[in-house]
């Protein structure tokens, strides 16, 4: 039986992938790397300084260090959040339906706790979660399931007894490594594609979330 959701965060609350591939364009283009729509997609979902190393490894550049890199970045997308960020179609109404389920509410996210309080604190909705987990303090980010289970450490929930809603195939994969319910609101880089039909359930968007749909998924 779910007795709690726990949300991604980018992608399924805030729009901000946008916002993460304008910043990776600008960074690497200012180190002699021209990202392409299709590089920064490949990495959807992975934790910042893991997408950052990856880039190093393909493409080494002499300085600035990789923190600085990762830092550049994080400093770009938090300033466009505040700038432009708007939640996602049909959020404030899905938290709306899992409160009137009864359901606990957490958040799973790869950004660090300063994005986490920018993107809550530009949608208003800091008081909507009562867990919040980074994987930021984690060892591994997604694909890793760490940061889903501890989250639901937090709720004082069995992993078994969460619904996880994510965007990405990696935080699809997190997700499902820590036996929770899937629920994936797909990314318009990945609609269609196959490898998600390891989910659980599938929805265009948060708006189609019905209270009959939950209600039964709760069961």
């Amino acid at each position: 039986m779910l007795t709690a959701v726990i949300f991604d965060m980018d992608g399924v609350l805030i729009d901000s992938e946008p916002f993460w591939q304008r910043a990776q364009m600008a960074v690497f283009a200012e180190l002699g790397h021209f990202h392409t729509e299709e590089d920064c997609n490949s990495t959807i979902g992975v934790r910042i300084d893991q997408l950052v190393a990856h880039w190093y490894r393909i493409r080494p550049w002499s300085s600035p260090s990789q923190e600085e890199v990762v830092q550049r970045i994080l400093d770009q997308v938090i300033a466009l959040i505040l700038q432009e960020g708007q939640p996602k179609a049909g959020v404030l109404e899905a938290l709306d339906l899992i409160e009137a389920q009864g359901l606990k509410i957490g958040l799973a996210t790869s950004s660090p706790f300063a994005m986490v309080e920018a993107v809550l604190g530009k949608l208003g909705i800091q008081d909507r979660f009562m867990a919040v987990h980074s994987a930021e303090v984690e060892r591994f980010g997604k694909p890793h399931p760490d940061v889903y289970i501890h989250a639901a450490e937090k709720l004082g929930v069995e992993p078994v007894h969460c619904l996880a809603i994510e965007d990405s195939f990696t935080g699809l994969l997190a997700a499902k490594a820590a036996a929770m319910t899937a629920l994936i609101v797909p990314d318009p880089a990945l609609v269609g594609d196959p490898r998600l039909a390891i989910a659980n359930h599938e929805l265009r968007s948060l708006a189609e979330l019905n209270a009959e749909m939950l209600a039964g998924w709760v069961k």
